[in-house]
């Protein structure tokens, strides 16, 4: 089955795709930078940059240090962070839908041997 990547151009090198979803995804669920990083197989450094490059792109933090608690802090997303992961996540449901047809007749298409 042919499947449908989003990645939305916001300008000059301002890029939001699949893999800076999903590391925001990842740091919601782990509360580390570090954590979600190693997840996908990056340094923390690596994923540190992407979550400074998000920021930069929208002008405002997406990522939170977490203060205290058992095992000390930690990262989170922001109220703002959350909304732009449920916007592309929202902006991907609907494009899969209005592309379904034609995702369907191009897998059709491919010559099986």
């Amino acid at each position: 089955m042919a499947k449908l990547s989003i990645r939305i151009d916001l300008g000059a090198d301002r890029r939001v795709g699949p893999g800076k979803i999903a590391l925001l995804e990842l740091i919601a669920e782990k509360g580390s930078i570090s954590a979600a990083g190693k997840s996908m197989k990056m340094s923390y450094h690596r994923a540190w940059e992407l979550v400074a490059e998000l920021n930069t792109i929208f002008g405002r933090p997406l990522v939170a240090p977490k203060i205290g608690g058992r095992n000390g802090g930690g990262t989170e997303l922001t109220p703002f962070g959350k909304s732009v992961v449920k916007r592309y996540r929202s902006i991907e449901q609907m494009t899969r839908k209005a592309a379904e047809g034609e995702m369907r007749a191009l897998a059709a298409a491919i010559s099986r041997p």
